[in-house]
Protein backbone atom coordinates (compact mmCIF):
# COMPACT_ATOMS: atom_id res chain seq x y z
CA UNK A 1 0.00 0.00 0.00
CA UNK A 2 1.67 3.15 -0.99
CA UNK A 3 0.90 6.43 0.68
CA UNK A 4 1.48 9.65 -1.11
CA UNK A 5 1.07 12.50 1.14
CA UNK A 6 0.72 16.14 -1.82
CA UNK A 7 3.52 18.73 -2.16
CA UNK A 8 5.47 18.78 1.20
CA UNK A 9 8.99 21.37 1.32
CA UNK A 10 9.15 24.27 -0.35
CA UNK A 11 5.83 23.37 -2.22
CA UNK A 12 2.91 24.36 0.38
CA UNK A 13 -0.33 23.40 -2.01
CA UNK A 14 -3.09 25.69 -1.35
CA UNK A 15 -3.03 28.08 1.98
CA UNK A 16 -5.51 28.44 3.87
CA UNK A 17 -6.53 31.72 6.60
CA UNK A 18 -3.56 29.59 9.64
CA UNK A 19 -2.46 26.26 7.45
CA UNK A 20 -0.75 24.62 4.21
CA UNK A 21 -2.03 21.63 2.54
CA UNK A 22 1.47 20.44 2.37
CA UNK A 23 0.89 20.03 6.16
CA UNK A 24 -2.20 18.51 6.30
CA UNK A 25 -2.01 15.89 3.68
CA UNK A 26 0.80 14.66 5.89
CA UNK A 27 -0.85 14.83 9.86
CA UNK A 28 -4.05 13.04 7.94
CA UNK A 29 -1.48 10.30 5.72
CA UNK A 30 0.24 9.12 8.57
CA UNK A 31 -2.81 8.67 10.34
CA UNK A 32 -4.14 6.39 7.82
CA UNK A 33 -0.77 4.43 7.43
CA UNK A 34 -1.29 3.83 11.56
CA UNK A 35 -4.69 2.40 11.31
CA UNK A 36 -3.96 0.01 7.95
CA UNK A 37 -0.94 -1.32 9.64
CA UNK A 38 -3.15 -2.40 12.88
CA UNK A 39 -5.85 -3.43 11.47
CA UNK A 40 -4.49 -4.83 8.04
CA UNK A 41 -0.77 -6.03 9.33
CA UNK A 42 -0.35 -8.47 6.78
CA UNK A 43 -0.06 -5.08 4.45
CA UNK A 44 2.90 -3.56 3.89
CA UNK A 45 2.51 0.28 3.73
CA UNK A 46 5.15 2.41 2.49
CA UNK A 47 5.16 6.70 2.15
CA UNK A 48 6.58 8.62 -0.41
CA UNK A 49 7.05 10.95 2.77
CA UNK A 50 7.03 11.03 5.96
CA UNK A 51 8.27 14.85 7.20
CA UNK A 52 8.12 17.83 5.41
CA UNK A 53 10.31 17.26 2.55
CA UNK A 54 9.14 17.53 -1.26
CA UNK A 55 9.86 14.07 -3.46
CA UNK A 56 9.50 14.84 -7.10
CA UNK A 57 6.40 13.72 -8.61
CA UNK A 58 8.67 11.39 -11.12
CA UNK A 59 10.40 10.06 -7.61
CA UNK A 60 6.98 9.50 -6.47
CA UNK A 61 5.92 7.23 -9.03
CA UNK A 62 8.97 5.32 -9.36
CA UNK A 63 9.46 5.01 -5.91
CA UNK A 64 5.53 3.49 -5.70
CA UNK A 65 6.34 1.20 -8.98
CA UNK A 66 9.46 -0.23 -7.71
CA UNK A 67 8.18 -1.22 -4.74
CA UNK A 68 5.99 -3.21 -6.32
CA UNK A 69 2.66 -1.40 -4.52
CA UNK A 70 -0.79 -3.24 -5.02
CA UNK A 71 -2.53 0.11 -4.50
CA UNK A 72 -1.79 4.09 -4.55
CA UNK A 73 -3.56 6.28 -1.97
CA UNK A 74 -2.73 9.89 -2.62
CA UNK A 75 -3.92 12.67 0.10
CA UNK A 76 -4.92 16.02 -0.90
CA UNK A 77 -6.73 19.31 -0.29
CA UNK A 78 -8.72 21.44 -2.25
CA UNK A 79 -9.82 24.85 -2.29
CA UNK A 80 -11.62 27.21 -4.28
CA UNK A 81 -12.16 30.84 -4.60
CA UNK A 82 -14.98 32.26 -2.80
CA UNK A 83 -16.81 35.59 -3.29
CA UNK A 84 -15.86 39.24 -3.67
CA UNK A 85 -18.66 41.91 -2.60
CA UNK A 86 -19.02 45.59 -2.56
CA UNK A 87 -20.25 47.49 0.17
CA UNK A 88 -20.95 51.24 0.26
CA UNK A 89 -19.09 52.81 3.04
CA UNK A 90 -19.78 56.75 2.01
CA UNK A 91 -20.05 59.24 -0.62
CA UNK A 92 -17.44 61.57 -1.87
CA UNK A 93 -18.80 64.80 -3.24
CA UNK A 94 -16.91 65.87 -7.13
CA UNK A 95 -16.64 68.58 -9.42
CA UNK A 96 -17.84 68.12 -13.12
CA UNK A 97 -18.79 71.06 -15.58
CA UNK A 98 -21.64 71.03 -17.84
CA UNK A 99 -21.70 73.30 -21.13
CA UNK A 100 -19.63 75.61 -22.77
CA UNK A 101 -18.31 79.47 -23.05
CA UNK A 102 -20.64 81.40 -21.18
CA UNK A 103 -23.11 78.37 -20.65
CA UNK A 104 -20.43 77.13 -18.55
CA UNK A 105 -21.43 75.71 -15.31
CA UNK A 106 -19.86 74.07 -12.37
CA UNK A 107 -21.96 71.53 -10.37
CA UNK A 108 -21.51 68.63 -8.08
CA UNK A 109 -22.44 65.16 -7.17
CA UNK A 110 -22.05 62.67 -4.77
CA UNK A 111 -20.79 59.46 -5.89
CA UNK A 112 -20.77 56.33 -3.59
CA UNK A 113 -17.18 55.15 -2.16
CA UNK A 114 -17.40 51.13 -2.19
CA UNK A 115 -15.45 49.06 -0.69
CA UNK A 116 -14.56 45.87 -1.57
CA UNK A 117 -14.24 42.70 0.25
CA UNK A 118 -13.30 38.82 -0.75
CA UNK A 119 -15.36 36.78 1.55
CA UNK A 120 -13.89 32.84 2.23
CA UNK A 121 -15.28 30.00 0.34
CA UNK A 122 -18.51 28.33 1.01
CA UNK A 123 -17.21 24.91 -0.81
CA UNK A 124 -16.65 21.62 1.25
CA UNK A 125 -17.10 18.08 0.89
CA UNK A 126 -14.85 15.07 0.00
CA UNK A 127 -14.06 14.19 -3.18
CA UNK A 128 -12.03 11.35 -4.80
CA UNK A 129 -10.01 11.15 -8.45
CA UNK A 130 -9.38 8.36 -10.74
CA UNK A 131 -7.43 9.01 -13.95
CA UNK A 132 -9.82 9.66 -16.98
CA UNK A 133 -7.84 9.87 -20.14
CA UNK A 134 -11.13 11.06 -22.26
CA UNK A 135 -11.97 13.60 -19.94
CA UNK A 136 -10.61 17.65 -20.44
CA UNK A 137 -12.31 19.36 -17.52
CA UNK A 138 -11.18 20.51 -13.84
CA UNK A 139 -8.24 22.13 -15.98
CA UNK A 140 -7.48 25.02 -13.37
CA UNK A 141 -7.18 22.03 -10.74
CA UNK A 142 -5.41 20.11 -12.87
CA UNK A 143 -2.81 22.95 -13.62
CA UNK A 144 -2.48 23.44 -9.80
CA UNK A 145 -1.82 19.95 -8.40
CA UNK A 146 1.25 19.68 -11.58
CA UNK A 147 3.19 22.73 -11.55
CA UNK A 148 5.64 21.83 -9.25
CA UNK A 149 6.46 18.98 -11.88
CA UNK A 150 7.02 21.87 -13.91
CA UNK A 151 9.89 23.83 -11.72
CA UNK A 152 11.91 20.69 -11.28
CA UNK A 153 15.37 21.31 -11.66
CA UNK A 154 15.61 18.33 -13.68
CA UNK A 155 12.09 18.56 -15.48
CA UNK A 156 13.70 17.74 -18.76
CA UNK A 157 16.08 14.89 -17.95
CA UNK A 158 13.17 13.56 -15.46
CA UNK A 159 10.61 13.44 -18.18
CA UNK A 160 12.39 14.09 -21.06
CA UNK A 161 10.76 17.42 -22.28
CA UNK A 162 7.42 15.16 -22.78
CA UNK A 163 4.06 17.06 -22.43
CA UNK A 164 2.74 14.84 -20.00
CA UNK A 165 -0.74 16.78 -21.16
CA UNK A 166 -0.52 15.94 -24.76
CA UNK A 167 -2.45 13.42 -26.91
CA UNK A 168 0.03 10.82 -27.28
CA UNK A 169 1.38 10.83 -23.61
CA UNK A 170 -2.06 10.03 -22.42
CA UNK A 171 -2.58 7.96 -24.85
CA UNK A 172 0.68 6.01 -23.89
CA UNK A 173 -0.67 6.24 -20.49
CA UNK A 174 -4.08 5.01 -21.07
CA UNK A 175 -2.76 1.74 -22.71
CA UNK A 176 -0.57 1.14 -19.73
CA UNK A 177 -3.31 2.01 -16.78
CA UNK A 178 -6.21 0.45 -18.64
CA UNK A 179 -6.44 -3.18 -16.79
CA UNK A 180 -6.25 -0.33 -13.73
CA UNK A 181 -9.60 1.67 -14.21
CA UNK A 182 -12.50 -0.74 -13.00
CA UNK A 183 -10.31 -1.40 -9.89
CA UNK A 184 -9.63 2.24 -9.21
CA UNK A 185 -13.09 3.47 -9.93
CA UNK A 186 -14.45 0.72 -7.50
CA UNK A 187 -11.33 2.02 -4.52
CA UNK A 188 -12.90 5.41 -5.23
CA UNK A 189 -16.47 4.60 -5.14
CA UNK A 190 -16.20 2.31 -1.63
CA UNK A 191 -14.19 5.77 -0.19
CA UNK A 192 -16.75 7.99 -1.17
CA UNK A 193 -19.37 6.07 0.34
CA UNK A 194 -17.73 5.82 3.47
CA UNK A 195 -17.02 9.98 3.73
CA UNK A 196 -21.21 10.15 2.81
CA UNK A 197 -21.85 8.12 5.65
CA UNK A 198 -20.22 10.02 8.68
CA UNK A 199 -22.27 13.22 6.88
CA UNK A 200 -19.31 14.67 4.80
CA UNK A 201 -20.80 16.57 1.47
CA UNK A 202 -20.40 14.09 -1.01
CA UNK A 203 -18.88 15.38 -3.80
CA UNK A 204 -18.71 12.13 -5.76
CA UNK A 205 -16.09 9.94 -8.01
CA UNK A 206 -14.33 11.69 -10.75
CA UNK A 207 -12.38 11.52 -13.59
CA UNK A 208 -9.76 13.94 -14.95
CA UNK A 209 -7.98 13.64 -18.29
CA UNK A 210 -4.68 15.77 -17.70
CA UNK A 211 -2.77 17.04 -14.64
CA UNK A 212 -2.66 14.05 -12.05
CA UNK A 213 0.57 12.78 -13.50
CA UNK A 214 1.30 10.65 -10.93
CA UNK A 215 -2.30 8.47 -11.17
CA UNK A 216 -1.07 8.50 -14.59
CA UNK A 217 2.51 7.32 -14.00
CA UNK A 218 1.56 4.15 -11.26
CA UNK A 219 0.98 1.05 -12.57
CA UNK A 220 -1.41 -0.01 -10.38
CA UNK A 221 -5.06 1.20 -9.28
CA UNK A 222 -4.53 4.58 -8.21
CA UNK A 223 -6.85 7.14 -6.30
CA UNK A 224 -6.56 10.48 -5.24
CA UNK A 225 -8.49 11.69 -2.39
CA UNK A 226 -9.27 15.52 -1.84
CA UNK A 227 -10.08 15.46 1.90
CA UNK A 228 -11.59 18.94 2.35
CA UNK A 229 -11.77 22.85 1.41
CA UNK A 230 -8.88 24.38 3.11
CA UNK A 231 -10.16 27.82 1.92
CA UNK A 232 -13.72 27.14 4.20
CA UNK A 233 -12.61 28.41 7.31
CA UNK A 234 -15.39 25.78 8.96
CA UNK A 235 -13.63 23.27 6.36
CA UNK A 236 -10.14 23.92 7.41
CA UNK A 237 -10.66 23.80 11.22
CA UNK A 238 -12.11 20.68 10.46
CA UNK A 239 -8.81 19.69 8.44
CA UNK A 240 -6.85 20.32 11.10
CA UNK A 241 -7.96 19.03 14.07
CA UNK A 242 -7.69 15.60 15.69
CA UNK A 243 -11.44 14.47 15.23
CA UNK A 244 -11.73 15.11 11.69
CA UNK A 245 -7.99 13.90 10.81
CA UNK A 246 -8.86 10.47 12.51
CA UNK A 247 -12.74 10.75 10.80
CA UNK A 248 -11.50 11.01 7.59
CA UNK A 249 -8.77 8.05 7.76
CA UNK A 250 -11.39 6.13 9.09
CA UNK A 251 -13.54 6.42 6.38
CA UNK A 252 -10.62 5.61 4.01
CA UNK A 253 -9.79 2.56 5.62
CA UNK A 254 -13.20 1.26 5.96
CA UNK A 255 -13.47 2.30 2.01
CA UNK A 256 -9.96 -0.31 1.66
CA UNK A 257 -11.97 -3.06 3.64
CA UNK A 258 -14.99 -3.24 1.65
CA UNK A 259 -12.17 -2.78 -1.62
CA UNK A 260 -10.58 -5.96 -0.32
CA UNK A 261 -13.38 -8.04 0.27
CA UNK A 262 -14.87 -7.20 -3.49
CA UNK A 263 -11.41 -7.93 -4.61
CA UNK A 264 -11.36 -11.55 -3.02
CA UNK A 265 -15.07 -12.29 -4.38
CA UNK A 266 -13.46 -11.98 -7.66
CA UNK A 267 -13.55 -15.12 -8.52
CA UNK A 268 -12.81 -15.99 -12.04
CA UNK A 269 -9.41 -15.35 -13.80
CA UNK A 270 -8.95 -12.59 -16.30
CA UNK A 271 -8.46 -14.34 -19.04
CA UNK A 272 -9.54 -13.16 -23.17
CA UNK A 273 -12.99 -13.64 -22.55
CA UNK A 274 -13.56 -11.83 -19.66
CA UNK A 275 -11.33 -9.05 -20.52
CA UNK A 276 -13.50 -7.96 -23.18
CA UNK A 277 -16.68 -7.93 -20.12
CA UNK A 278 -14.46 -6.19 -17.60
CA UNK A 279 -13.90 -3.08 -20.11
CA UNK A 280 -17.70 -2.92 -20.95
CA UNK A 281 -18.38 -2.74 -17.13
CA UNK A 282 -15.47 -0.73 -16.70
CA UNK A 283 -17.40 1.85 -19.09
CA UNK A 284 -20.32 1.78 -17.91
CA UNK A 285 -19.02 2.41 -14.19
CA UNK A 286 -17.71 5.43 -15.45
CA UNK A 287 -20.35 6.96 -17.47
CA UNK A 288 -22.35 6.39 -14.39
CA UNK A 289 -20.02 8.48 -12.47
CA UNK A 290 -20.12 11.10 -14.85
CA UNK A 291 -23.98 10.86 -15.51
CA UNK A 292 -24.04 11.27 -11.63
CA UNK A 293 -21.95 14.35 -11.34
CA UNK A 294 -23.82 15.87 -14.04
CA UNK A 295 -27.21 15.90 -12.23
CA UNK A 296 -25.38 16.65 -9.17
CA UNK A 297 -24.38 19.99 -11.30
CA UNK A 298 -27.69 21.00 -12.43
Amino acid sequence: MIIDPGHGGSDQGARGQFSNEKDICLAVSLKLGAIIAKEFPELRVLYTRTTDTYPELHDRAKFANENKGDLYLCIHVNAARGKRVASIVGYKTVTYYTGKGASRKKRTKRVPQYKYTNLPSEAKGTETYIWGAHRSEDKELAIIENAPMLQEENFEKNYGGVDVNSPEFIAISLLKTKQYFKRSATLAGFIQDEFAKVGRVDRDVRQRGIGIWVLQATAMPSVLVETGFISNPEEEDYLNSEAGQEELSACMVRGLKNYLTWLEQKQQPENASTNTTTQASTRSFLEAVEEKHKLTKR
